[in-house]
């Protein structure tokens, strides 16, 4: 089987199973953005992608998708979906469309900063494991101040809130308390859901999934 065909295939699955859960879920399949991870996979599988209609790809790494962004057609919505790091938030910049993990004022205040820099639509990432200190995030009880910190200090206005599920509990639970969060934070979009339970993220409101191995395959770069 060439690598276009299991692709086309893979995809196809995907967007049918997406298809189901807005369909059972009564949701308008077009509220619903389909983020193709591309991260630890190269150019030529993003331009796959491409040529079968994904326009929205994601990336956790700065110079992946600085990379690819390169020498892909310039009509593809980049999604940055990593921790930010000070250091690289010029480069994420440069390049990327939509940043979902912002979680830091000063980092909100470097972003703001950059006002020759193209725009960019922020999702601020919520941290719903908060015993997991490698989990980066905001805390449900700190979203408020933060919201209003963000008002103050910078001229963002968040266009939604991004999660990621506990590995081992029912995402559901974790996904209405986000569909919730976004309430508070009177947000309409949420990025949430991969490639196991998308479904679930769904059915609780989800309008950005970022979804990878049920498309690509399992991580592991392909040379």
């Amino acid at each position: 089987m060439t690598r276009e065909l299991e692709i086309a295939q893979n995809l196809a699955k995907v967007r049918e199973r997406i298809a189901k859960a807005a369909a059972s879920s009564d949701r308008n399949l077009e509220e619903i953005t389909l983020i193709a991870v591309t991260k630890n996979f190269p150019v030529s599988d993003a331009q796959i992608l491409y040529e079968l209609g994904i326009r929205d790809m994601g990336e956790n790494r700065d110079e992946e998708g600085a990379r690819k962004s390169e020498q892909l057609p310039a009509d593809i919505a980049w999604h940055f979906q990593g921790q930010i790091q000070s250091r690289k938030i010029k480069s994420i910049a440069s390049w990327a469309d939509v940043v979902h993990s912002l979680d830091s004022l000063s980092h909100a205040e470097k972003f703001a900063a950059l006002v020759e820099g193209k725009p960019i639509e922020f999702f601020l990432q919520i941290n719903l494991e908060p015993e997991r200190e490698d989990r980066g995030g905001i805390a449900p009880n700190a979203l408020e101040e933060f919201l209003d910190q963000l008002k103050v200090k910078t001229e963002i206005v968040p266009i939604g809130l991004m999660t990621v599920a506990p590995i081992d509990q029912d995402p559901t639970r974790s996904f209405l308390k986000l569909a919730q969060l976004g309430k508070v934070a009177k947000v309409s979009k949420l990025s949430m859901g991969m490639s196991g339970d998308f479904e679930a993220a769904i059915a609780a409101g989800a309008t950005h999934i970022r979804v990878g191995s049920s498309i690509l395959g399992s991580r592991g770069y392909r040379a």
